[in-house]
Parts: structure tokens; C-alpha cells; sequence
């Protein structure tokens, strides 16, 4: 018999409609290999469209996306057009309509075209967007920012914040550690982000606009969370499943092994899972940031920053996370369901993903439908196939036998 993931949040709080029929004679095999999860959600991904269509597509991405087992996804604003509007909002929106197989959120920008020098017409996006975002880049002043989360909090929305000052990253483009140094590399320092989420938490604590820190990586932005949160500020972040499972001694000099923020050190990765482990760390978002092979084929100095993920995530991190007891499987659903549909409001529906968690597989680029390729994870031995997605009572993937 099927076996269906069950625990209080995702039977009855999150998820009422949770009654997935699944289609045997679609899946084919024995019917007790399986597992169904709740549709995973994801709330930082960058699908590109409009604007950079080369990159990443919605339809790409949410195909993508629903290969991964996700059924939910924020797609975060650095777009052409930035939908810093409610008109370029909806042009994101019209093709969302159109070619999304799952379900997309889109974020606002916090500035007009996320330049960090004017408030974006935030009271005019309000009703379409789940929140606001300029990610991609910190804003850099201390007022911009306080006026951004008034502005929020009136709105009843959140400000969900890529954290870096400009002033200390000083042309760098992996960690300033020990690789950097041995390589000859210009380094991205450790306080570059956690400075601004020092400076914001204070904020956010003025204001009272509900914070969210996107893609943390370092020690002391899970120290610093970790007091904030103590201290009652409406505080949550993230983390991505790179810097859980690499760190700068795992780097190579090739372009899929640059993000941003970088790989950092193993003292980090292990502040960041002991985040994980004591709920410091709410949830796991990919970051999926896909570029076109060219782009990603200069080398950590001059590649762009951004890798896939989203297609590989749970493998990653059922494998690294719960089969080496790390965490639970209870713990990883709520990383990757309960968590994030909570805090950002995301309604579950009639939405789930089926999984054969014995099968092993070799995490192979060429077989990915995000249009995307570049992964530092290529070749990695994973445990974990997605066998069919449904989101809102539709099949949205189905694994072909």
C-alpha cells in the first residue's frame, strides 16, 4: 500500500484538501514503493521571464520546479521590466496566467527598479504580490530601508531582504577564506551580509514589519537571528541546500560553483545546520538562479553568480540531511512545506508529490527541464526519485516509465 506522509500541520492545519487520489495506472509499479508528500514550496526562486527569457523561462521553471516535487514558488523581481508597478507587475503576471504549471507567487521590488534610491509603488502591487524583495541586491541605506518597512507593515506584507553592503564587498566573487587566498581569488567577507542583517533586525524591531532574510551564510547571521528571535522581532530566514552541504574546500574553478553569497567555511556550514537543527533556520529555498551555458562557462572570476537547484533540492537534502540523520523527515517538511506556506500565507490544495526514496540516481544536468545546467552537485549520487507531482488536482509531472 502507498504510504502518505502524514503529521498533524500537513493533514489538518496546512493542508485540508489533502486527499490525493494517485493514479496507479499512471505510475505503474508496485503501489508500496511510494511516498507521497505534501507539494513541497519553495519561496526564492528566479524563473526570468520578462526580461531574460534565455535564461529560464516560467514554463521551464515550473516544469522544472514540478520535477523537483514543488507545487508553490515565490519568483523573486529582477526582472526587465522590474515589476516595480502594478502595469509591469502585470506584464510578469500575464505570462504567469499563461504558461505556469504550478503555482507562482511573484515578489515586488522594494525600489523603483530595484536602485535603491525610491520606494517602488508598493501600495499599488500589494494585492498581487506576496511580498517585497529587491533581491539580487541590499538596500544600502538605513532610511530607505525603514520607510520600505513602514511602508510594508501598513500593507500588512513583508519585506524579505538579500542582505549585503556594497561598500565591503571590494570586487570579490567567492568567501575570503582560505581557498580565496590560496587560489590568488578576490574574497567576499563574511560581514558584507551579516552586517545588513544586523542593521535591519533593528529595523525591523522599530517598525514592526515582518522581516525575512533570504539565503543565509554565515555564523553570524544565525547568531544574530537566533538573539533576534529570542528578543521577540518578527524575524524568519533562510537558507539554500548548497551551503548545508558544501563549503569552500569543495570549491573548483568552474563557473558552477559560483553563487552568491559564496560557499563559506566549514565552521559556517556547520553553524548554519546546528540553524537547522534548533529552528533557528525556519526554512530551505533553492535560490534557483539559472544562466546560459556561456555565461556560466568563465570560471569562478568572471562566470555570473547563480546556480540551479530546484530539480536536485530534496534529493540533496533527504539524502545529506535525513538519511545520515541530521534531521527527521518531520524536521525536512517543515523546511520545506509547513514552514514556508506558513509564514508567507501559501495555501496547500489538492497538491502533493510522489517519491520512490529507495531508488538511487546520479544527479545528471542533461536530464533537468529548467533550462538551466550549471550545478556543483553534478554527478552526485542521490537517493530519491520524483515520480509524479500534482498540484491543484492536476498532474504537473510524471515520471516516464
Amino acid at each position: 500500500m502507498t504510504k502518505y506522509y502524514k503529521n498533524n500541520y500537513c493533514t489538518a492545519e496546512l493542508a485540508p484538501d489533502f486527499n490525493p487520489e494517485v493514479s496507479l495506472s499512471l505510475i505503474g509499479g508496485s503501489a508500496d514503493k511510494y511516498v507521497i508528500f505534501p507539494g513541497f514550496c519553495d519561496v526564492h526562486v528566479h524563473f526570468r521571464e520578462p526580461g531574460f527569457s534565455y535564461k529560464e523561462t516560467i514554463e521551464s521553471g515550473t516544469k522544472a520546479a514540478a520535477h523537483g516535487g514543488y507545487t508553490a514558488v515565490c519568483t523573486m523581481p529582477n526582472l526587465n521590466p522590474v515589476p516595480d508597478n502594478a502595469e509591469t507587475l502585470k506584464v510578469q503576471q500575464d505570462i504567469i496566467d499563461k504558461t505556469a504549471v504550478i503555482n507562482i507567487y511573484p515578489y515586488g521590488s522594494i525600489t523603483v527598479g530595484q536602485m535603491g534610491e525610491e520606494l517602488a509603488d508598493m501600495e499599488a502591487m500589494a494585492d498581487g504580490v506576496i511580498a517585497f524583495s529587491d533581491d539580487g541586491k541590499g538596500v544600502q541605506t538605513d532610511e530607505m530601508m525603514r520607510q520600505a518597512m513602514l511602508k510594508a507593515k501598513s500593507l500588512g506584507k513583508m519585506i524579505v531582504a538579500h542582505c549585503e553592503v556594497n561598500d565591503l564587498l571590494f570586487g570579490g566573487y567567492i568567501h575570503d577564506g582560505v581557498y580565496a587566498k590560496a587560489h590568488g581569488h578576490r574574497g567576499i567577507c563574511s560581514e558584507s551580509e551579516w552586517k545588513q542583517i544586523e542593521r535591519d533586525i533593528k529595523l525591523s524591531a522599530e517598525t514592526g514589519c515582518a522581516y525575512h532574510v533570504c539565503h543565509i551564510s554565515t555564523k553570524e547571521s544565525v547568531e544574530l537571528i537566533r538573539q533576534a528571535k529570542a528578543n521577540g522581532v518578527n524575524i524568519t530566514c533562510e537558507t539554500a541546500p548548497h551551503y548545508l552541504i558544501l563549503d569552500e574546500n569543495d570549491l573548483i574553478e568552474e563557473g558552477r560553483f559560483k553563487m552568491n553569497p559564496p560557499l563559506r567555511s566549514t565552521e559556517d556550514k556547520l553553524a548554519l545546520l546546528e540553524g537547522i537543527k534548533d529552528g533557528t533556520i525556519d526554512m530551505i529555498a533553492t535560490d534557483h538562479a539559472p544562466h546560459s551555458a556561456e555565461e556560466k562557462a568563465k570560471g569562478l572570476e568572471k562566470s555570473a553568480f547563480g546556480i540551479v537547484g530546484i530539480e536536485s533540492a530534496f534529493q540533496l537534502l533527504y539524502t545529506e540531511l535525513v538519511r545520515k540523520d541530521v534531521v527527521t523527515m518531520d524536521r525536512l517538511m517543515e523546511l520545506l512545506v509547513i514552514n514556508p506556506r506558513k509564514r508567507f500565507n501559501i495555501p496547500m490544495g489538492n497538491s502533493y508529490t510522489v517519491w520512490d526514496l529507495e531508488a538511487k540516481t546520479t544527479i545528471n544536468p542533461d536530464q533537468f527541464l529548467s533550462m538551466g545546467k550549471a550545478t556543483p552537485f553534478e554527478g552526485k549520487e542521490v537517493y530519491g526519485v520524483c515520480v509524479q507531482t500534482v498540484c491543484d488536482g492536476k498532474v504537473v509531472y510524471q515520471l516516464e516509465q
